[in-house]
């Protein structure tokens, strides 16, 4: 992991929970399961955006569980692998919202986390086609603790919360000291009902810029 975060969590890897994940993930691989990310890539949104450069917190659930999709960027698929719906809705708001002109077969998310978006997910892996296997393994006590660092530690990070269960992290923020952009989760099943329109790639950058602060350039520079 990057050493800023290291130092940050430092606390976190020897506690009795981080451990019990350690242990569930050698008897998954042990047992023959397929787990992605692959293994050096489980904390690769920490490696892409250090500590001290987050700015904007997109929060996702899990890794996608399909072949080939998953690698600890939250909504980001590999060069090469097209982009799954949520993402293809990710790319229709941020087109109305500030007519950035959005690649239709490319799906990797890097750029943005090498300019401060912490793509982050609650959970840090999954078996292979099992939507969700890993949620009970203790990867949200982690994650949780991750979003109460940024919390206590920074100022003015702006934290893109989308669906029920990324709203139910703001318990972990501190509203006085960050931003808290709300709307429905990009999925196909519930986009219309309150994600398009909800402009939070603008939005985010306003909020950056009245700090003083660049704004993201949600555009993405396709091979």
């Amino acid at each position: 992991m990057e050493p800023s975060w290291k130092e940050v969590l430092k606390n976190e890897f020897t506690k009795p929970y981080f451990l019990e994940i350690v242990t569930f993930l050698k008897m998954e691989r042990s047992a023959g399961k397929v787990i992605f990310p692959p293994g050096q890539l489980i904390f690769n949104a920490f490696n892409q955006t250090p500590f001290d450069k987050v700015r904007v917190v997109i929060l996702g659930q899990d890794p996608y569980h399909n072949p080939g999709q998953a690698h600890g960027l939250s909504f980001s698929v590999p060069v090469g692998i097209k982009p799954p719906p949520s993402l293809v809705n990710i790319y229709k708001e941020i087109q109305t919202d500030t007519g950035i002109a959005m690649p239709v077969d490319y799906g990797n998310l890097t750029r943005w986390a090498e300019q401060g978006v912490l793509l982050l997910n609650a959970i840090l892996t999954v078996r292979a086609n099992e939507p969700a296997s890993h949620a009970k393994t203790g990867w949200m006590n982690f994650t949780d603790m991750v979003i109460k660092k940024i919390s206590d530690q920074k100022n003015g990070v702006v934290f893109l919360l989308w669906g029920k269960f990324a709203q139910e992290k703001q318990v972990l923020i501190d509203e006085t000291k960050h931003f808290l952009l709300k709307a429905a989760h990009p999925s196909p099943f519930s986009a219309d009902k309150g994600f398009y329109s909800c402009k939070h790639f603008s939005k985010t950058n306003e909020l950056l810029i009245k700090q003083g602060l660049p704004p993201i350039d949600w555009k993405l520079l396709t091979p």
